[in-house]
């Protein structure tokens, strides 16, 4: 393949700051193709970086045989669609974060990806844990910490402390779905480090349960909670506490706590992230060096390319995967619904029901 022509469906804020400029700078890559939601959005797009291909339809853009791969920035509503119509007209599909509305529609597209085994799948990773995740991987692997025990995740922010502060998409269900806060995002990050849960059980809240919409002006229903507390049981027997908050003033932010039978790791999520650690013996936590060597970054576009034109394998981050992480949002908000735990993985016939919180 000479040049990898790209069609870009939702060409907004995250895709301006990552997608397009990770894309522009790698070799014989050409974005030939957009479509935003709203035509003038999308002519915007195709001046502002040189696009010479608009439309107003998405199903168009999909079709487009001059299209070789998609790249879907758009809200989670509309991931799914997108997908599994990319695939089918066999097009490579890099694909915003978070993967699905729900566990059901994550699955179709995993089914999906599987039935085309040729083409790329990849979601956009957690960027959580890039820089120290190679680094904790070894300090667990070392047995620092001895068998787990205990995890802690932490992700809190104020972004929605404030009642007056407008309805954001993120918080309308019917475009983001399932998905609460950075839950997702944080649990793909603690994954990659240890076992998936097997058991789940949640609350949430939503403080301010209406919020004015800027588009319309008018109040509307939070559809998503800002607040979320979840205590897993992990397979191994180790056991979790998560807690996401949008409405904490002065919290610790996002950290993620491995404790076990001989020390404890504890990651501060922070942009330059910083790993602590200490064992049996030990006066206190220590900061640990991150080699340079084992440091990450964000080099997601890169890794779409290499993944078509090199056959590179996709780790950052799978289809599967991304059912996992799915479907663990999926049992905190069927548990926050129910008051009752909710089993891991999801029986087959629970993916395909339609609920969407």
């Amino acid at each position: 393949m000479n040049t990898l022509r790209i069609g870009i469906v939702g060409l907004g804020a995250n895709t301006r700051l990552r997608h397009v400029p990770g894309l522009k700078a790698c070799e014989r890559v050409e974005i030939v193709a957009v479509c935003n939601r709203r035509p003038a959005s999308t002519a915007e797009a195709a001046r502002d970086f040189g696009i010479p291909k608009s439309y107003e339809h998405w199903q168009d853009l999909v079709a487009d045989p001059d299209v070789d791969a998609v790249v879907i920035g758009a809200w989670p509503i509309l991931h799914a669609p997108v997908t599994i119509a990319a695939l089918a007209a066999g097009k490579h599909v890099l694909t915003e974060a978070r993967m699905a509305l729900n566990a059901a529609e994550a699955w179709q597209m995993h089914e999906a990806s599987e039935a085309r085994p040729e083409l790329v799948a990849q979601i956009v990773p957690s960027p959580f844990g890039l820089k120290s995740g190679r680094t904790v991987r070894r300090l667990l692997d070392d047995g620092l910490i001895g068998e787990l025990r205990e995890v802690t995740v932490i992700g809190t922010n104020d972004v929605f402390a404030d009642a007056s502060t407008p309805l954001h998409w993120r918080q309308v269900a019917a475009l983001s779905g399932l998905n609460m806060l950075t839950l997702g995002i944080l649990h793909e990050t603690l994954i990659r480090w240890v076992a998936d849960p097997v058991r789940v059980l949640a609350q949430v809240a939503a403080f301010t349960a209406e919020r004015i919409d800027a588009a319309s002006g008018l109040r509307r229903r939070v559809g998503t909670p800002d607040s979320v507390q979840v205590l897993t049981q992990l397979a191994g027997g180790a056991r979790a506490l998560y807690h996401f908050s949008g409405v904490t003033r002065f919290g610790p932010g996002n950290q993620i706590h491995l404790y076990g039978s001989e020390g404890t790791i504890k990651v501060e999520l922070t942009p330059d992230e910083r790993v602590f650690a200490a064992r049996r013996g030990d006066s206190a936590l220590r900061e640990v060096e991150i080699p340079a060597d084992e440091q990450g970054s964000w080099r997601v576009e890169a890794d779409f390319v290499d993944s078509i034109r090199l056959g590179t394998p996709v780790t950052l981050t799978d289809f599967a995967t991304g059912v996992r992480y799915m479907e663990f949002t999926e049992a905190v908000a069927r548990s926050a619904a129910s008051g009752t735990a909710v089993e891991l993985p999801l029986a087959a016939d629970d993916d395909d029901d339609d609920d969407e919180g």
